[in-house]
């Protein structure tokens, strides 16, 4: 069983930073794919920012040039730096795995955790 727990959230004034991190735990051999989601009130889950095993990252236009994305292969775990928060980042992130395997000749399998909430306001 795998599971993903996120931690960091909270509330913040705008134009602050926050720093969540998530740590992947279980019978993980590697995971492709990490990233960061978020969800406010109404709205669709989107993405925020994915890295890839190797390191390469994507970011939503909204997001571009204030969070940052990392990971630790070996800690099997990832950090979302985010800066100059505005109202419109308050929202419940999610960290996500994608292909998780417990093996080589396993296949793989994705994963959510449950979300912390972040609220920007002042």
């Amino acid at each position: 069983q795998v599971q993903l727990v996120e931690s960091g959230g909270g509330l913040v004034q705008p134009g602050g930073s926050l720093t969540l991190s998530c740590a992947a735990s279980g019978d993980i051999f590697s995971i492709y794919a990490m990233a960061w989601y978020r969800q406010a009130p109404g709205k669709e889950r989107e993405l925020v920012a994915n890295i890839t095993y190797g390191g390469t990252t994507n970011y939503a236009d909204s997001v571009k040039g204030r969070f940052t994305i990392s990971r630790d292969n070996a800690k099997k775990t990832s950090h979302l730096q985010m800066n100059s928060l505005k109202p419109e980042d308050t929202a419940v992130y999610y960290c996500y795995a994608d292909h998780v395997i417990r093996s080589p000749i396993h296949a793989g399998h994705n994963y959510w955790g449950k979300g912390t909430q972040v609220t920007v306001a002042s």
